[in-house]
């Protein structure tokens, strides 16, 4: 069942951007039963975690993302682990708001552009970073996070190009995430750090949401 009287978060790239930029945490989801999506991005929703993104690590994650997609509007349903044009246009297709991809992908940044939904391209070296804003990005992830050197990184790609807006993934957890969110060049981090697995398995998602509105409240209590 639809939540019919949620708010829209709004249409278009920019409002998609300007979405996770308000949340500034994201969980990523790697979900085994399509069915078991729409009750976990509603929990995480309720928690205030508005924007999510489900990989494609798994055979279901495109049925995870349409059903996420169709029966949460008030949620933002991102696709993750999108590695070609083809996934990112069966993403699109599927009802993803927007695209993140472990890596720079050409491919992927034409589909996403030309379905205007934003694409969050991998990025891990200066080069691929100039690459990113040579093709008209503004936003990228920053992944592995926690191995290439953490905010400090951060701070030194922004010397460079203090435009552009980080989401660092992989390795941030709940001790580690207020550091980069304290960058203004931060516009949220990823990460699966929220999700209670256990009650996930369970299907207790007033459990799921209880814990999820700890890391919602530490993209509030930092601007």
């Amino acid at each position: 069942m639809s939540d019919s009287a949620s708010p829209d978060p709004g249409s278009g790239a920019e409002r998609v951007i300007d979405v996770i930029g308000r949340v500034r945490v994201v969980p990523v989801l790697t979900v085994d039963d399509p069915d078991d999506a729409v009750e976990l991005v509603r929990a995480l929703a309720a928690a205030g975690l508005t924007a999510v993104e489900i990989t494609l690590r798994t055979p279901t994650g495109l049925a995870a993302i349409r059903q996420a997609s169709a029966d949460v509007p008030s949620a933002v349903v991102g696709a993750g682990s999108v590695t070609s044009g083809t996934l990112a246009t069966e993403a699109v297709d599927a009802g993803a708001r927007f695209v993140v991809s472990p890596g720079l992908d050409d491919g992927v940044i034409d589909v996403a552009s030309n379905a205007a939904v934003p694409a969050i391209p991998g990025i891990a070296t200066a080069t691929e970073l100039l690459r990113a804003v040579n093709a008209g990005l503004g936003a990228v992830k920053l992944f592995p996070a926690g191995l290439l050197g953490g905010p400090a990184l951060v701070k030194a790609y922004s010397a460079v190009w203090p435009a552009v807006r980080f989401m660092p993934t992989g390795g941030v957890t709940a001790e580690s995430a207020p550091a980069y969110l304290a960058l203004a060049q931060v516009l949220a981090v990823g990460g699966s750090w929220m999700v209670n697995a256990a009650a996930v398995d369970d299907r207790d998602w007033t459990t799921v949401t209880a814990d999820a509105s700890r890391a919602a409240q530490l993209g509030r209590s930092i601007p």
